[in-house]
């Protein structure tokens, strides 16, 4: 069964959500917070953290690499080193 996405993850952008995400990790760090707020902002970064690499894995999708091969150029799809 396909999960269906939260509004969080279709309004924000990337940067935003990197953003935001910074701001949450700075706050944990500082470790003055109650433990309950601690909590609400963990999940709330891990669902920041998802919403990031979903968007990173979709851009990656759609990059092409440009190859010349027996003096033509051909679109090959975008695999990062050490990916199979």
């Amino acid at each position: 069964m396909a999960r269906k996405k939260n509004e969080t993850e279709t309004e924000l952008t990337f940067e935003e959500a990197m953003k935001r995400l910074e701001e949450v990790v700075n706050r944990l760090e500082s470790g003055d917070i109650p433990l309950e707020e601690a909590i609400m902002l963990y999940q709330e970064g891990m669902k920041l953290s998802r919403i990031c690499g979903l968007k990173l894995e979709a851009i990656e999708a759609q990059i092409t690499q440009l190859l010349e091969e027996d003096g033509q150029l051909k679109q090959k799809p975008f695999r990062p080193e050490g990916e199979v």
